[in-house]
């Protein structure tokens, strides 16, 4: 580990980690190939012994990878964003900044965008664009393709033909500027160092980088995944009613993995 130079890493993960529970905000016990780790275990980063259940470390770490690990960690969602002032508080704001997306235009998308900025009514180009299949990965070509009603408007229809022509130009470029659903930035430097950053829409408060998450790592600047969890939350609230209730303390950590009323429960698929 101290040869691949992942040691501040792991500290700093294990850092808000540690806060976060200080602070009772749940903690997930471990996501992903992070639990193959023994020393992301000891370090209290995750909470499931890896040897105890002949959990793989190379799937989170071989000396070939040339690339950071991966450390996914799951917080409660209604607390999420307090673990992220704690880390902007202690790195420095101008040090801390989450990562953007870029939505792109799909078929429909680019379809109907044309046929709105050309004066179409949006009920007409709503119906067309019905035409166009849903399936993932479809582009106005394959639609023209698959769809012998949308080769048929386009063969027909000058109007329909010149939108279509169009919207292929625009098929694929950006179309809006979104903030990653967990991917955060701790950089050595000021973020401006590095990168154009912005508000993200609809947030005046929060900071964005202006370049996606491959472009970031190209720089060398690491991700860190804070996501929020809509479960633990959920958890909280049912051991805060457990309390409330039946006057009962109940540790996670602590339930038996070998209960048989909860092998019958998965038994049964009432899992939901």
């Amino acid at each position: 580990m101290n040869l691949m130079g992942f040691n501040g890493y792991f500290n700093i993960v294990s850092d808000y980690i540690q806060w976060a529970k200080d602070h009772d905000i749940p903690v997930g016990p471990g996501r992903g190939s992070a639990a193959g780790a023994v020393l992301a275990y000891v370090s209290k980063i995750t909470d499931v012994e890896p040897i105890r259940y002949g959990l793989l470390f190379e799937r989170f770490l071989n000396p070939a990878r040339v690339s950071m690990p991966d450390i996914d960690v799951d917080f409660a969602d209604d607390e999420r964003e307090r673990v992220l002032d704690y880390v902007s508080k202690k790195y420095g704001a101008d040090h801390v900044a989450q990562v953007c997306t870029f939505g792109t235009m799909a078929a429909k998308a680019a379809f109907k965008d044309v046929g709105k900025a050309l004066g179409i009514p949006f009920a007409q180009m709503n119906a067309h664009a019905k035409l166009i299949p849903a399936k993932p990965g479809t582009t106005i070509e394959s639609a023209l393709n698959d769809s012998p009603e949308f080769r048929a408007l386009y063969d027909e229809d000058s109007q329909i033909h010149k939108i279509v022509d169009t919207a292929k130009i625009l098929e694929g470029t950006v179309r809006q500027l979104g903030v990653h659903a967990c991917a955060v930035i701790i950089a050595p430097e000021p973020m401006t160092n590095y990168c154009p950053l912005q508000h993200p829409p609809k947030d005046s408060e929060g900071i964005v980088t202006q370049f996606s998450q491959k472009p970031l790592e190209d720089l060398g600047l690491l991700k860190m995944d804070f996501l929020g969890l809509r479960n633990l939350s959920i958890m909280k609230r049912a051991l805060a009613i457990i309390k409330d209730v039946h006057d009962r303390d109940v540790d996670l950590l602590k339930i038996s993995f070998e209960d048989p009323k909860v092998f019958e429960i998965f038994a049964n698929g009432d899992t939901t």
